[in-house]
């Protein structure tokens, strides 16, 4: 995979971390790139600048410290709204504005936001023009391949963005209607590709290293978004990126890297969100980061009633300890 420009940007690779509501706060953002992520999206941001006065909006929009080139999603359905907010997130820091035609979450559609715009061209076609009018940054678009099965328009969709001068384009390989079941429609995501000379990115389904060749392979897009993966296994964006290069696999982190990541995280969130709202974040990504060992579940269990920073760390620590004891000394490697 070779390097991916957008607008004046030259990314060290195609893997870009999707940005997730929720999960690609700043502390999750900057553990991906440091672990190989050539950009990494913040969570997105509503374009109803009256709601940015709450705690959660005012943490998804600091933006300072964030590795650069610093991209910034925001949604919302009035054109007006969103250049406004694309201004405003500039002025904050952004330097490169993403606008979300992808959600197909029901308080998002039901908002006429995320992917329920694909309904409406041209609104699409306003919204986009608005937006690269009012910043000088690059806008970049994800969609998904339409409305539902008889209504894939994320051909002309690619199209109106590329017009409207959009600067790259992520494509989730399902319809609204698909949410995130069934198998990823690479096939539409691959005749996008063609139509359009901005890059491409697939979204969609990337869980592994063959995975994100396979899809590369069948699409031939420019780059991949990875999503639910990278959730409790940042270190899948240094693996696909050492098998796209040398075609070997990598071995699987050993418990104590995997504890030392999950160490930094904790303290990352405990220091960005404050003690009592970093203790309750904590909890879900320790679920993922330990969904696949022995002993798991009944740790999670005792540890989601913990209620201070350094129990929690001190839990995880004992928890890593009894892991290693466990295994021999060649056993270390975690499955992927």
């Amino acid at each position: 995979m070779s390097a991916v420009r957008i607008g004046p940007y030259t990314l060290r690779n195609g893997l870009i971390l999707a940005p997730m509501a929720g999960v690609t706060d700043q502390p999750f953002r900057q553990l991906c790139k440091r672990l190989g992520a050539g950009l990494v999206v913040s969570e997105m941001v509503t374009s109803d600048m009256s709601l940015w006065n709450t705690r959660k909006s005012r943490l998804r929009m600091i933006h300072e410290g964030d590795p650069e080139p610093r991209s910034v999603q925001i949604a919302g359905g009035d054109a007006q709204m969103l250049a406004d907010a694309a201004r405003a997130n500039v002025e904050l820091g952004a330097q490169i504005i993403d606008i979300n035609m992808g959600c197909p979450a029901k308080k998002v559609c039901n908002k006429a936001a995320g992917s329920a715009l694909l309904k409406d061209e041209d609104l699409v076609t306003e919204i986009l023009h608005a937006v690269v009018a009012a910043v000088d940054v690059p806008v970049t678009l994800k969609i998904r391949t339409g409305w539902d099965r008889a209504n894939k328009n994320g051909l002309t969709v690619a199209k109106i963005a590329e017009q409207a001068g959009i600067t790259a384009l992520a494509v989730h390989g399902r319809t609204r209607a698909d949410l995130y079941t069934g198998e990823a429609e690479y096939d539409t995501i691959a005749a996008i590709k063609r139509a359009v000379s901005i890059p491409v990115f697939a979204n969609g389904d990337i869980d592994s290293p063959e995975k994100a060749r396979y899809v590369l392979d069948a699409t031939g897009v420019d780059g991949l978004l990875i999503g639910r993966a990278a959730q409790g296994r940042p270190w899948i964006f240094r693996e696909i990126e050492h098998f796209l290069l040398t075609g070997e696999k990598l071995p699987a982190p050993e418990l104590i890297e995997v504890e030392r990541i999950l160490l930094e995280h904790l303290a990352a969130l405990h220091a960005f969100y404050g003690d009592v709202m970093g203790v309750r974040i904590a909890r879900k990504h320790v679920g993922w980061y330990l969904a696949t060992l022995p002993g798991a579940r009944e740790f999670r269990a005792h540890f989601n009633r913990l209620d201070g920073p350094q129990i929690q760390c001190a839990y995880v620590r004992e928890f890593f300890a009894e892991r290693d004891k466990s295994l021999t000394g060649d056993g270390k490697g975690v499955a992927a």
